[in-house]
């Protein structure tokens, strides 16, 4: 359904160091940088399908979060689940809601973790307990 997700950034290398560790748990190659015709910079992570960018606004306007928005990357466990939680916390990242952990609702399981990135941006890693019958 997705081609790519962007998310702005007010600090480029500051943001491209926090996701090449944060990514980099999930098995994403580092950064591959573009510089955009209009000359701002602009990172992009391919990984298992999808494409995740951060970028310099292009409108010269400060990024800015999406209120009540979150990006959320697949996780094969638990135990990446806490990866990705403690290297976003390493990097500048803020530990938000409840501690990673096992959640339950109408919708299922779900092993998760939220995070905000150094912009704000809110982070969320998953991981999909098989169930058994």
């Amino acid at each position: 359904m997705f081609n790519h997700i962007m998310v702005g950034s007010n600090d480029i290398e500051r943001s491209r160091r926090f996701y090449d560790q944060v990514l980099g748990v999930l098995g994403a190659p580092a950064a591959t940088p573009h510089r955009a015709r209009s000359g701002h910079m602009r990172m992009f992570y391919r990984h298992d399908g999808g494409s995740f960018g951060i970028a310099e606004p292009i409108n010269g306007e400060p990024a800015t979060v999406a209120n009540g928005g979150t990006i959320a990357f697949r996780c094969h466990s638990p135990q990446q689940v806490h990866a990705f939680h403690d290297a976003a916390l390493a990097q500048g990242g803020v530990s938000i809601e409840e501690p990673p952990g096992l959640r339950s609702d109408a919708l299922g399981a779900y092993y998760l973790a939220y995070v905000r990135d150094p912009d704000g941006n809110k982070l969320c890693a998953v991981h999909r307990p098989k169930v058994q019958p």
